[in-house]
Formats: structure tokens, sequence, C-alpha cells
């Protein structure tokens, strides 16, 4: 044991090999590193109670840093080592004529995948400074705990100034082409009479009205108000929501050239952020909805005035599985055929998982038309729709490979999604998926998908009711069976079940 005059002759630590090494990196940029979802803004170290706000660019040495304020020692730094020891590789992901250049899910990296050009031109230049930024590492080293805070506060980028970084909600701003919030009725006016909204429908997260011929989805988002019982989302995770919906737009475009393309997702018209207490014509909208048919949520009155919000103006996709008459098995063969291409197709070109694909997220309508065509991985082809139209909606627990970005949410930090009722077709289905990912929900698992093709069979057999033989019965039980042998929706596409729907069939699909 030490004696106290020993103790007072201690040295204290010296910092002279990292303020070395934070020299050496100074003139290249490090792997940038993004927190989970939900400790976006926290950085905790060990058993600390004491949160510290995270620098705006987070990389390992900045973490390193951090843990250094908040658990300061004398013993050496074993996570400092690892740094010194195991340079900042950029890693790249391979994928069907894309390259991942970053994985992660942070706002930051989110925002690189957006073209500045569909921008708002107030954030153009700030985008740019970021992109060409510099990490400023000189002079970080000292002896002392309190230079430490210091050293923090000069990890930032040289090429621009604090008010340059973006904080989530600034750059959902940023990416849907506007430099503040918006009011409710400037939105809408755009695509009706705000006399004429009416409400289509309601979620846990979120209410739908219906605007002209456009639907428009208000999701609540920043606030403490609980709303329906349940935090309300933050713009870190609304703003992955908004970059998946508008990768998926892409599979809309009709070129001769495309590689992978369908029309099944749904079509996201425009996105704006909102804030402000609902209009009365939305109130008045809710009420009758309410009235009719007896919310589930809470009355949207009790919103404070400075409520944020993010609103997806969509297509009008039709009803809800849950709701919709099918008529007969060709209709009910329609509904597998449409929703297999596409989540093949999706796969194929952003290693696309839908991961919530229950009966309300099943859009459908009828048209005048008996096909559809779309195309994978370069073929094109035809599909028998006999009239009914199908479009797939809510990406809000999607993962999408962007070709910049892997986003997804982590599901893993939800654990109630995983309780539900034994025996309930949509409550197994997640923990199907939990078992198939292991609960790494980072990674490319096309296997999800199948999972939720065969809670779809599942629905159409027990579930939903229209004119069918027992044989048909038969041919859906058969189809269920080969399914749980798929790992994507791409192989199940080949199954023997969809081979008559396929008008080109001869095309034939790459194996």
């Amino acid at each position: 044991m030490r004696t106290s005059s020993e103790a007072k002759n201690v040295r204290p630590p010296s910092f002279e090999r990292e303020r070395a090494y934070f020299q050496e990196v100074d003139a290249f940029e490090l792997l940038e590193e993004s927190p989970s979802p939900k400790k976006s803004s926290t950085w905790v170290v060990g058993n600390q109670t004491d949160l510290a706000a995270l620098p705006p660019l987070s990389t390992r040495l900045e973490r390193w840093l951090m843990s250094k304020r908040l658990n300061f020692t004398g013993e050496p730094s074993s996570t400092l080592s690892k740094i010194l020891e195991s340079p900042a590789i950029e890693t790249n992901l391979e994928t069907p004529r894309l390259a991942s250049q970053h994985i992660c899910s942070g706002a930051h990296s989110i925002l690189k995948s957006i073209d500045p050009s569909s921008m708002n031109k107030s954030y153009v230049q700030i985008y740019t400074n970021m992109e060409k930024g510099r990490l400023d590492l000189k002079d970080t080293g000292d002896d002392s705990h309190k230079d430490l805070d210091a050293a923090i506060k000069k990890l930032s980028l040289a090429s621009a100034s604090d008010s340059d970084f973006l904080d989530p909600f600034t750059q959902l701003l940023a990416v849907c082409g506007q430099s503040a919030p918006t009011g409710f009725l400037d939105v809408f006016s755009k695509y009706c009479n705000p006399e004429s909204i009416v409400k289509l429908g309601e979620g846990t997260f979120g209410e739908a009205f219906k605007a002209g011929n456009f639907v428009c989805k208000i999701v609540p988002i920043d606030g403490e108000l609980l709303v329906n019982g349940e935090v309300q989302k933050r713009s870190e995770e609304l703003l992955e929501e908004v970059i998946l919906s508008r990768t998926l737009n892409q599979l809309r475009v009709c070129r001769g050239d495309a590689y992978n393309r369908c029309t099944t997702f749904i079509e996201t018209i425009d996105l704006r952020v909102c804030q402000g207490s609902y209009d009365p014509a939305l109130i008045k909208a809710w009420e009758d909805w309410d009235e009719k048919n007896g919310s589930e949520n809470d009355h949207p009155m009790q919103f404070p005035e400075k409520q944020s919000y993010v609103v997806f103006i969509l297509e009008h996709g039709g009803k809800d599985l849950e709701s919709f008459v099918l008529l007969n098995f060709d209709e009910a063969r329609s509904l597998l055929i449409q929703v297999t291409a596409a989540l093949a197709v999706a796969e194929a070109a952003y290693e696309f998982e839908h991961r919530d694909l229950h009966w309300g997220n099943v859009l459908l309508s009828r048209n005048d038309s008996a096909e559809m065509s779309f195309t994978l991985k370069g073929k094109h082809m035809t599909i028998k729709t006999f009239g009914l139209y199908i479009s797939i909606i809510d990406f809000t627990l999607s993962r999408i490979n962007t070709g910049k970005d892997i986003l997804f949410l982590d599901l893993s930090l939800d654990p109630d999604l995983f309780k539900g009722p034994k025996g309930d077709r949509q409550s197994e289905t997640y923990r199907k998926m939990k078992e198939a990912t292991g609960d790494c929900w980072e990674g490319s698992f096309p296997r999800t998908n199948v999972l939720w093709l065969l809670y779809l069979v599942d629905i159409l057999l027990l579930k939903k009711s229209f004119v069918r033989s027992s044989r048909d019965e038969r041919e859906l039980r058969s189809l269920k069976k080969r399914l749980d042998e798929y790992s994507s929706a791409k192989e199940a596409l080949s199954d023997a079940f969809f081979t008559e729907l396929l008008v080109e069939s001869e095309v034939g699909i790459e194996k």
C-alpha cells in the first residue's frame, strides 16, 4: 500500500503518445461510426450514469476522448492501444451493381445519399463543407483532465464552423427541401380543399388522411408528449424512413435499360416537415372517423403548438388487405405473385427487407388492366393481375442498402415487439424474424421476406373469405410447405405456383 507521501510524488499521466498519434492521423479522414438509433445523442462508458453529448461527427478517436473525460483514471488506455494498432480502413460491401461505402444508420451519413440538387439551396454549401472537411486534431494532447475537455471541443471539421453541423431535425428539413417547418394547411391546400379532407385510417405512430387523390400520413416527432402511450419517433428515425421511401421510388423509373424495376411499392409524391396544432379541418375529419369507427388513438387536440410532424404525401393505394374483399382464387394468386415479385426486385436492387408486411401494409385496388410488368436483374416479365393492383406501404421497420448506407431499425431495442400472443400469425412472424437474423438487424437476411409471404398465405387460408375450391386450398397449403424451403423472395418467385401467372415465363428467372 502506498504512503501519503508516495502518493503526492506520483506524476500525472502523460498523453504524449496520444498527442503524437493525433497529429499523425490529422492528414486523413477517419472511418465514421454511428450510434444506435435510440442513443444518437449520448455516449455512456461502463456504469456511468452521467450522459455527455457526442460531438456532431462521431469517430473512434472522439469516442476515446469522451470516454477519458467520463471515466478519467491514471491507467493506460487499452482502447487507445487498439486504435493505434488498428488503422481505420473504410469497409466496402459489394451488392448487385452497387458498392456500399459506409455501413451505418447515422443521420450525417444518410445525408450523403441525397443529391444536393434536391436539397434547399441554403444547405448545399453546408453539405459541401462537410464533405470536404478534415478533422483538426492538432494539439489535442495534454497532461491534465481539463485539457481533455478542450481537446474534445477541438474535434471539429476544420473547414466548417460549429453552426455548419446539421442536427437530425435540420437534416430532415434539408432532405425535404425546407429551411423551416410549414403549417398543415400549406401542405393540404396543394392537393385539395381543406374542407374535403377525410380520415382514412390510423396507426400507433400516426394518422392517415385523404387529400384529393392522395393520402397524407402524419407522424408526430421529437415531442415529449406520449402518443397513444408510446414515445414519439425521433428525427433521425424519420430521416431514415424518408431516405428509404425515396430510394424505393427509384424502382418506379420506367427506362428501357432498367436493371430492376417495379411499381408495387407505394409512390411517395412529396415529404414535408410541419409544426403546430392540428388544423380545425383535420380535427373535424378525425372526429368524423372516430364517431363512425371508434378510434383507438388519442385525440390530436392534445398536441401543443410547437409540436413537429413529418407528412408523407403518397399515392392512394386503395384498401388494406384486412378490409378488402377478395372475389376469388385468381385474385388471391394475383396478390401473392405481385408481392413476391416486388420483394424479389427490391432484394436484387437494394438488399431490401420489409420486415413488417402484415395485412394492414398491403393495399389493394381494382383497375381495367389484366397485366403488369416488372424487371428483375435485366429480365423483363409480365404478370397476370386479373384486374387487381397491389401496393406495399409502411417502411418503418424495413432494411435497405442504398449503395452508400445500410438503413435499418435495430429491433433488438424493442423487445416488446416479440412478446405478442402465441399462435398469433403476426406475432409469430416477428419471433421467426428474430431467429432468422440472430437479432442482428443490420445484416442482410432476405429470408425475412419469405417469412412474410408465409404469413400472407396463412392470412388467405385462415382470415379471408373468397370463392375457392378444395383444390385451391390444397395448392395454397402446398405453396406454404415449399415456401418454407426458400431463403429469399427471388427464390420463391421461381415456384411452380406462379408459373402460369408469368405471361412471359419462357424468358426465365435468373438463378
